[in-house]
């Protein structure tokens, strides 16, 4: 498992509120809607990071992480696998403090890389699924 119930927990409660949801659109039958939408109850400040750059949930979106001209704490992600690890990497290179690959989402070179650059990583999981675990 990538991804215990500690290093969860420190994500979703330490690590900062600012979250770039990588793939978030305004298409409301994707998955990364309904996740962005309950981080947002939670407290979470969402960043859609879309090729179109769309405005979702009130926050305005950007075509690439490297266009953000903020810090993120957190980078989420939608993508396939095989695209994955280069988002892992670009997370890292912003100054990201944790990557979250979501359900479905398995890139071990990825997890291994982004560990080595001390960042937290959670892979396979949906912190939607998590936030209730918590307690």
């Amino acid at each position: 498992m990538y991804g215990d119930r500690a290093t969860i927990r420190r994500i979703l409660t330490e690590l900062g509120d600012t979250w770039a949801i990588v793939g978030l659109s305004s298409n409301q039958q994707r998955a990364a809607y309904g996740v962005a939408e309950v981080l947002q109850r939670h407290g979470k400040r969402i960043v859609p990071v879309h090729p179109n750059a769309e405005t979702v949930h009130g926050e305005v979106g950007y075509p690439s992480l490297e266009a953000i001209p903020f810090g993120i704490d957190v980078v989420d992600t939608f993508v396939r696998s095989e695209l994955a690890g280069s988002v892992a990497d670009e997370a890292v290179a912003i100054g990201a403090k944790a990557v979250w690959f979501q359900l479905g989402v398995v890139d071990e070179d990825a997890y291994h890389r982004t560990r080595a650059a001390d960042l937290d990583m959670v892979m396979d999981r949906c912190p939607a699924i998590e936030i209730p675990r918590l307690g």
